[in-house]
Order: C-alpha cells, then sequence, then structure tokens
C-alpha cells in the first residue's frame, strides 16, 4: 500500500537507513499519532518496517482506558526484550496514555527500554532518540501540558484512500470513569486554517475520504479566538477538491450543537453518520458518571437528528457494571438500546483507572456480574443491528471502495456514507472509487452485494 508524507524537511542524521516498527493499542487517535511518529522518525532516517525482528527501533504507542492495559504493555515490552538482545543497537521506545502516566516508573518494570515519552511531547520523539542513541542512557521526557502553541508534525499515512485529520486534543469533561482528561490534558483546538492546509493537501495527494477526529471534536473551536464551531469547520472544508467524504469523531452530547448537525445535512461531503457516546441508559448512572446530561436530553439530540437527517447512522458507547448500577438501572439501558436503535454500540465492561473517582467506590460491581451484563447486552446490540442493516437490503448505496475484504480476497470491501462495511465483488482498479453496490444480503457487521452501475447516488 502506497504511503503519503506530507511535511517534507529531513534532519540529517547518522540513523539514514534504519527501520522502525510501531505497535498501535487503542483509539483512532493513538493510530493519528502513530502516524506521526513515522513522520518524525523520517526526518532523521527511519523507514517503516512491518517485520518487528527487521527493526532498529520498535515503538510502543500505548492506550490506558481500561484495566490491565499496563500489564498488556509489560507483556508486549518482555517479549521485545528479547528481540533487542538478539539484535545488538536495537532499541525500544515507549509512548502514548500509559507512558504518560507511568513516566520514569515505567523504567522500573522494564529497564530495558530506552526512551519513555508522552502524547503532550509528541513532537520530541527524534531527538529523544538521538539522545538515547549518543548516551546509550534511557531518554526520558514527560510534560504535563500540551504546548501553547501546537507544533504541526510530519506525517507518514498508513492509508492511500481515507486519511485521519485531527482538529482538538484533550478534554474538558471530568467524567468520573475516565483517565483522558488526565493522560491527554485539557482541550486545545487546532486552528481552522492549518486543517484547511492539511485537507488541501490530502486532496492533491489523491485521498477521498477524511475523518475528522478528537476526544470531544464536537467541542471543536471553543477555545480559539474566533467564534467558531464543529459545522462551521465543515463548511469551510467540505469543499476541498477530491475529498468526497467527510466525518467526525467522537463527541460529546452536550456539544452535539444544531448548527453541527444542519451543517451535515447541508454539506455535501458531510457523511450522514453520528457516533454520540451515551454510556448508560439510567439518569442515576448518568449523574454519578458526570456526563452532564440525562436520558431525556439524548433522546432530544436524538430527534434533532432523525428529524434533519433521517438516514442518518447513529453509533454509540456503552458501559455495563458501573459503581452502584443496579440490574433495573442496567436493564434502562438495555431499554434504551432498543428504543434508540443504534446502527452499533463499542460496549465495555466498566474498567476502574487510576487517577479516577470511581476507581475507589464502594459498590463495585463483581466481574462476573459485569460480563454477564455485557454478554446480554451486546446480544441486544447485534440484534438491533441486524434490524438497522436489514433497511438496506434491496437497496442500492454509494460504497467507497478501499481494498481487498479482509474475509475474502477475491472480493472488494468500501464503507457506504452511513459507515457501514460492504463486501462486494469486483476487480482491484475500482480501488478509490466511488461505486454503486446493490445490497442482497446483510448480517448485524456488514452488508454484501454486487455492482450495479444504472444508479447514481446523490445527496439530497
Amino acid at each position: 500500500m502506497s504511503k503519503q508524507l506530507l511535511t517534507v524537511p529531513l534532519r540529517q542524521s547518522e540513523t539514514d537507513n534504519k527501520k522502525v516498527y510501531i505497535e498501535t493499542f487503542g483509539c483512532q487517535m493513538n493510530k493519528a499519532d502513530s502516524e506521526n511518529m513515522l513522520g518524525l522518525l523520517d526526518e532523521i532516517g527511519y523507514k517503516e518496517t512491518s517485520y518487528i525482528k527487521d527493526a532498529d527501533l520498535m515503538v510502543l504507542n500505548t492506550c490506558a482506558i481500561r484495566e490491565g492495559a499496563e500489564d498488556k504493555v509489560y507483556s508486549y515490552l518482555g517479549a521485545w526484550n528479547k528481540i533487542k538482545k538478539a539484535k545488538p543497537g536495537a532499541m525500544i521506545a515507549v509512548g502514548g496514555c500509559v507512558a504518560q502516566d507511568a513516566g520514569q516508573a515505567l523504567l522500573k518494570r522494564a529497564p530495558y527500554v530506552d526512551v519513555v515519552f508522552g502524547t503532550h511531547n509528541l513532537q520530541r520523539l527524534p531527538d529523544l532518540v538521538q539522545q538515547a542513541e549518543q548516551t546509550k542512557a534511557p531518554a526520558v521526557e514527560i510534560w504535563q501540558e500540551l504546548p501553547s502553541d501546537l507544533p504541526e508534525l510530519p506525517v507518514i499515512r498508513n492509508n492511500d484512500i481515507t486519511a485521519w485529520v485531527s482538529i482538538i486534543y484533550g478534554c474538558d469533561y471530568n467524567c468520573t470513569y475516565c483517565i483522558v482528561p488526565y493522560v491527554r490534558g485539557r482541550e486545545k483546538s487546532r486552528a481552522p486554517e492549518i486543517i484547511l492546509k492539511e485537507m488541501q493537501e490530502l486532496g492533491q495527494a489523491g485521498y477521498r475520504e477524511v475523518t475528522l477526529l478528537g476526544q470531544n471534536v464536537t467541542a471543536y473551536g471553543h477555545d480559539l479566538d474566533s467564534a467558531i464551531h464543529l459545522g462551521d469547520l465543515l463548511r469551510l472544508v467540505g469543499k476541498t477538491e477530491s475529498i468526497k467524504r467527510i466525518r467526525f469523531i467522537t463527541g460529546h452530547p452536550r456539544d452535539l450543537k444544531v448548527e453541527i448537525i444542519d451543517a451535515v445535512k447541508e454539506v455535501d461531503t458531510a457523511c450522514e453518520y453520528f457516533h454520540i457516546p451515551i454510556q448508560a441508559g439510567d439518569d442515576r448512572t448518568l449523574r454519578r458518571m458526570a456526563r452532564g446530561y440525562n436520558v431525556d436530553f439524548y433522546r432530544k439530540k436524538i430527534d434533532e437528528i432523525r428529524s434533519r437527517i433521517p438516514e442518518a447512522a447513529i453509533t454509540s458507547d456503552l458501559i455495563v457494571g458501573f459503581p452502584g448500577e443496579t440490574e433495573q438501572e442496567f436493564m434502562r439501558t438495555i431499554s434504551l438500546v432498543e428504543e434508540i436503535g443504534f446502527d452499533s454500540c463499542n460496549t465495555a465492561a466498566y474498567s476502574p483507572r487510576p487517577h479516577t473517582p470511581a476507581a475507589s467506590w464502594e459498590g463495585q460491581v463483581s466481574d462476573h456480574e459485569k460480563y454477564e451484563r455485557l454478554r446480554f447486552l451486546n446480544s441486544v446490540v447485534t440484534d438491533v443491528a441486524l434490524k438497522r442493516n436489514q433497511q438496506y437490503l434491496n437497496k442500492v448505496v454509494e460504497v467507497l471502495a478501499e481494498g481487498k475484504s479482509e474475509r475474502n480476497d477475491s472480493r472488494l470491501a468500501g464503507r457506504t456514507r452511513t459507515n457501514k462495511i460492504v463486501n462486494f465483488s469486483g476487480p482491484a482498479s475500482l480501488k478509490g472509487q466511488l461505486v454503486n453496490v446493490f445490497v442482497e444480503s446483510v448480517n448485524p457487521w456488514a452488508l454484501r452485494g454486487v455492482l450495479n452501475e444504472e444508479f447514481s447516488i446523490h445527496k439530497t
């Protein structure tokens, strides 16, 4: 797969022609960070390899959102140390949320790590790698806040059809279960003109779809000097040449302004897809989570979307087994999933995290009960998703062909504007093109169909 490098200046370095392997845990923001790491390391001569045993530098980009995340990190690092010993001169670097939290303490459990860097000083990675190379001693640097002026970082993208563009970092909410504000900091928006420039570069490079990213993407712009919100940004970047689709994830219900929904409706390239996490379907649980809204508020947000864009897909995040959650309160979450009719949901059992109030509360739900609830919730989410997907049966949908299907090399895969995965037969030459597919069958996770060139799909 070809890779696009934006931003060109290269540093002189003795590391020319060395290889880097990056393993990424967690969300799309982490994946976007890893692409920036590739761009930064390219400037000091490191080229990506997909084979870890060939790597001169192994980078682990970590996630701390779930319990057990640190154990997973150290398990990986233990295996990597064996590879390092077999290749003299090889180095290990750890970044991301676990590194931001652990800092210097990470070396106590993994003293063989050469570089530790956090989420706020990603741009310092090349300097820290060169420092470790030269001193033969661990280079550890953690910043507690994002810099006041966000640096623009080079990027090597792992996809030549779709791209991520970060538009806001951090989160200003203090949900009682969430470690994100601690490891990612407070909200800081990128300037709209910088985002537009990156979008234009992507269009010139032939990208077809862009997803705008943020821990709380719907809060975009509130911290900028000029009054601007996500809807304004969609209108600004929505006419970028060659970019045919624009999405955004993940938002907070309180920040989903009607003006954002209207922009999705009115901007041709904005996709009819909203990922709006509710987390629980019970008011008492939401209060204790400090989500800042109740179920009725969320219902009204869904009504605002569907009254304006009836065909919109709506997905969500749900947590079961929050401390003190009763069986009755859990069942209200079940009822809400059936009532709203989510197209899909990311579900998880509550996971106590350090630096969060809920981790020390009484009333912790047993693991057995949490996973029984999760199993039941997943079965309901699956049933509802199947019903939602059945509305596509025997219809023609516009699909952006992204390449071969993961399940069947003889078929292509892509996504609809509403973010539904579609598997269909067709030549590899269709990659990167918008094609019309007649849907012949569906399951809860994907659609399946055949090419149909008799129809032309247009946003109305």
